[in-house]
């Protein structure tokens, strides 16, 4: 992997997180000469900082489609990743803990079903079999069988170095762009790089480059513990989750649980607004921790060993901006606009919904149809907003 001598690439991508590499490995794919530029390393950013989760949700129609159709894709890809990507189909189970969830699990049970997704009610007694470390008062849950987990960070590295047409993809690193116009980017350095298309895939770093872009920085706290395999079987979360997950304003924590191929567990989440200071605040991650306990019991026995933060980049609808930059990118000259791409916009969805995010640019990239409708992703719908700021 490298950034060789040669000519111009068809496509340049700003970008080598999970979005970023996805979309540079489509391109590639197609026969596109892609060339991808970081301003620091493969797989920051909030690809680094996330669960990687590859989760079903069902927010909203787009949301779902868009969820479920990677979803597919990451199951398609799973076989060719390396152990050292921690590719596991452990299934989510949501948790409810009062009737009022358990009629909350009923009705999302029926909306899966009846759009073809594996899933199953399980009742308070095969949720005390099935994952004993809960709650004993938890009333019930949903199972979602093929939702699994990936380790995104060398998920970004594999789509970028060994994916099957990694020879059309040159990666530079600590390369940040300082600027984007008509005919490519310009370094910080000074440097100019030409290229036909030129995709936007830097998350929060984004709208340094095109400062209109309507998306809002929600910071997260995570925390993994020491060794306990087979504590739990499942990624675990709360039904609250849903609510707290967009809807929320202020500081919110919701419980989330992950077993690590490794053994540990990987214990999130919150969410804050108007704040961009990395700093684990112990207040917020007590909050979170204290909510997770009321799940899993056993909890403040266990021993952490790391806390962090990460910034998920959110879009007012909470969808992802996915198609031509337009009116995002207006200093790229007339005409010239169609040659800036967008993905970003993923909030807490990026891993899971990077390959059909790359499928629907590449789409629209090439001309091609789209294996799902793009129009709910398209940046225009903001456009108007744009237009009176």
């Amino acid at each position: 992997m490298g950034y060789p001598d040669r000519m111009s690439p068809d496509a340049l991508i700003i970008g080598a997180g999970i979005v970023g590499a996805a979309c540079a490995a489509e391109l590639a794919a197609l026969g596109l000469r892609v060339d991808v530029l970081d301003a620091e390393r493969i797989g920051g950013g909030a690809t680094a900082a996330g669960m990687g989760h590859i989760v079903v949700m069902n927010d909203s129609r787009a949301e779902f489609a868009l969820s479920r159709y990677s979803r597919e894709l990451w199951l398609e890809l799973a076989p060719q990743l390396r152990t050292r990507d921690a590719f596991a189909r452990c299934g989510t189970l949501w948790v409810a803990a009062d009737d009022e969830e358990w009629q909350a699990a009923r009705a999302m049970h029926a909306a899966f079903v009846s759009q073809g997704v594996a899933a199953q009610l399980v009742d308070a007694a095969d949720l005390r079999a099935c994952e004993p470390a809960l709650a004993p008062s938890m009333v019930g849950g949903l199972r979602i069988e093929h939702d699994s987990i990936v380790y995104a960070p060398t998920a970004a590295e594999w789509l970028l170095a060994q994916s099957p047409h990694a020879a059309n993809i040159g990666v530079r690193l600590g390369a940040p762009v300082a600027s984007i116009d008509a005919g490519g980017v310009v370094l910080a350095s000074g440097e100019r790089i030409s290229a036909a298309h030129v995709v936007v895939a830097n998350g929060l770093g984004a709208p340094q480059l095109l400062p209109s872009l309507p998306m809002q920085p929600k910071k997260g706290h995570l925390l993994i513990t020491d060794r306990y395999p087979g504590l739990i079987r499942h990624q675990l979360l709360e039904l609250g989750y849903i609510k707290s997950a967009h809807h929320a304003t202020g500081t919110s924590v919701a419980f989330n649980a992950q077993p690590r191929p490794t053994g540990q567990l990987l214990i999130g989440s919150s969410r804050q607004f108007e704040t961009t200071d990395p700093a684990v605040e112990m207040p917020v991650l007590a909050q979170m921790l204290q909510r997770a306990a009321q799940y899993l019991p056993a909890l403040p026995t266990l021993s952490g060993i790391r806390a962090w933060t990460g910034f998920r980049a959110a879009s007012p609808d909470g969808l992802p901006l996915i198609g031509p930059a337009g009116e995002f990118a207006p200093d790229v000259g007339s005409g010239s606009t169609s040659r800036v791409w967008l993905a970003v916009g993923h909030e807490g969805l990026g891993v899971t919904t990077s390959l059909a995010t790359a499928k629907l640019l590449a789409a629209q990239i090439t001309g091609h149809a789209a294996p799902i409708p793009f129009e709910p992703y398209l940046p225009v719908r903001f456009a108007e907003q744009v237009a009176h700021d």
